[in-house]
C-alpha cells in the first residue's frame, strides 16, 4: 500500500468534485460537507482506495451518491413560516360545514335525510339499512347514492359548498337562507 495514495489522489480530484457538487447544490458550504464526507470515505477504504482502477471515478460515484442521499432526505420537507395565518375572510370548510349540514339536511326528503344520517352519519352499513328498510342491497345502495347526490346539490346550492376534482369539499362560503324546496 501506497501510504499516500488516497492524498494524492485527492489532491487530483479534489477541485472537479468541489465544483461538481457546488453546481449539483447552489450551495458552497453543502458542498464542502459532502466534499468532507467523501474524502473521509476514500480514508476509510484504506487499501482498497490504493488498488482501484481509476480512483477519480470512485470518488465521482460517492459524492453523486451522497448527493442523492441528501436530495431524499430532504425533498419531502418544506420550510412553513412559524407565522402562517389563515386569511379571515376564507372559513376553515370543516368548522363551517358542521354548522350548514344540519340545515342541508332539513332540505332533503324523508327517504334522503333517513338515508344519509343512518348510513353516513351514524355508520350503519347498507347491508344493515336494506334489511331494516325492506330493500334488496342493490336497492339500498342506489336509495343512498341517489340521496348523498341530492345532498352534495344542497350543500352547493343552500351552503355554497365547492368540491374539488376528487369531489372533496375544497372552499366553504356561509350558508345562506333558502326556503326548503316543495
Amino acid at each position: 500500500m501506497k501510504p499516500n495514495c488516497v492524498v494524492e489522489a485527492w489532491h487530483r480530484h479534489e477541485p472537479e468534485l468541489r465544483g461538481y457538487l457546488t453546481r449539483q447544490l447552489g450551495d458552497p458550504a453543502e458542498a464542502e460537507d459532502l466534499l468532507q464526507t467523501t474524502f473521509v470515505k476514500a480514508i476509510a477504504e484504506g487499501a482498497g482506495f490504493c488498488q482501484l482502477d481509476n480512483p477519480r471515478a470512485w470518488l465521482f460515484r460517492v459524492a453523486r451518491n451522497l448527493l442523492i442521499d441528501r436530495v431524499r432526505r430532504h425533498r419531502d420537507t418544506v420550510a412553513v413560516d412559524d407565522n402562517l395565518s389563515v386569511p379571515e375572510e376564507e372559513i376553515p370548510a370543516v368548522e363551517s360545514l358542521a354548522e350548514c349540514l344540519p340545515h342541508a339536511l332539513q332540505d332533503l326528503d324523508t327517504d334522503d335525510r333517513e338515508a344519509i344520517t343512518l348510513c353516513d352519519l351514524e355508520g350503519m352499513t347498507q347491508a344493515d339499512y336494506a334489511t331494516a328498510r325492506g330493500l334488496s342491497l342493490p336497492g339500498a345502495k342506489s336509495r343512498v347514492q341517489r340521496a348523498r347526490k341530492r345532498l352534495k346539490q344542497v350543500l352547493q346550492d343552500r351552503c355554497q359548498v365547492r368540491f374539488d376534482e376528487q369531489g372533496a369539499v375544497c372552499c366553504y362560503a356561509g350558508a345562506k337562507d333558502s326556503p326548503k324546496p316543495q
